[in-house]
């Protein structure tokens, strides 16, 4: 692990606890309500800046306090500790510190300690929609692209801002303006997620093969769009059509990771203690390709 170190505040069931870690294994171990989730919950926070549980920040600071800590250290690939923290007030308000400079954003947190999250419920990577599975692939291309987080929010600026003109353009050249830079942005986020996908596809059809070895397994990417149409293309030969729909039927935001078990769904063929093994090796790959 490459936290060494956790200290947790005011959060959950938690008053105060100083904990050292080990850069191996660690276990956690206690009765019933004893504070083992919480503490699982209190390193999500750290590295994604929220709960895993509940999206409330109220809800997850010790009752009368009016604010909770997370802190840790984190150990580099060059060996060095670097402490990391996050503080959050009721009011909603969050201060993250990196290398104890205050200010930083929580994408940079998220930068620095990359976290997979396996928990009982989490085969709605699986079976929910595609936001999960683009989810899925997006982490990891977070973290070996690093203009990805910058691109894709501008991504979605931009289609906000050509939603909104549908809604009063009456003719395609009032967009064509918007669309340029949102064609080269799709194709740009489309082969930085195409690029990780190929990468992580083989090994984990494998590790999936090995959880499950009665099925064959297999992955396959789908771009949120036609095959082989330039999304510039794309997007003024259905100008009309999303006109109608008031919104950009097609495009990144579509994007999917998609999961077939002997050429069907996977959602229908296998169990859910089958699917739990599924998201498991699918998690696990992921986090090898991160330390590779």
């Amino acid at each position: 692990m490459p936290l060494t170190r956790l200290i947790v505040q005011q959060f959950r069931n938690i008053k105060a606890c100083d904990i050292e870690l080990s850069t191996g294994f660690n276990f956690i171990i206690g009765p019933n309500g004893s504070g083992k989730t919480s503490l699982l919950e209190a390193i999500y926070l750290l590295g994604h800046g929220r709960s895993f549980k509940s999206s409330l920040t109220g809800r997850v600071i010790q009752n009368d306090c009016q604010e909770l800590f997370v802190h840790g250290r984190f150990l580099n690939s060059d060996q060095f500790e670097i402490p990391i923290g996050i503080n959050k007030q009721r009011d909603g308000s969050t201060e993250v510190k990196i290398g104890g400079q205050s200010g930083q954003k929580l994408a940079q947190l998220a930068k620095v300690l990359p976290l997979q999250l396996i928990h009982p419920e989490g085969f709605e990577l699986l079976t929910d929609g595609p936001k999960f599975r683009r989810a899925f692939i997006d982490w990891g291309v977070f973290h070996s692209e690093p203009g990805f987080f910058e691109a894709w929010g501008r991504f979605k600026r931009l289609s906000k801002q050509r939603n909104a003109l549908l809604k009063t353009a009456t003719s395609y050249r009032e967009l064509s303006y918007w669309d340029r830079d949102l064609a080269q942005l799709a194709e740009q986020i489309d082969g930085w997620r195409r690029t990780y996908v190929e990468q992580m596809k083989t090994l984990a059809e494998e590790m999936c093969q090995s959880f499950l070895p009665e099925f064959e397994i297999k992955l396959g990417y789908y771009r949120g769009w036609e095959k082989d149409t330039p999304y510039g293309e794309l997007l003024e030969r259905n100008f009309e059509r999303d006109q109608s729909l008031g919104y950009t039927f097609s495009g990144p935001n579509k994007a999917d990771l998609r999961i077939k078990v002997n050429n069907t769904p996977v959602e229908d063929v296998l169990s859910r203690g089958q699917l739990k093994l599924m998201m498991c090796a699918l998690r696990l790959r992921k986090g090898s390709i991160l330390q590779s």
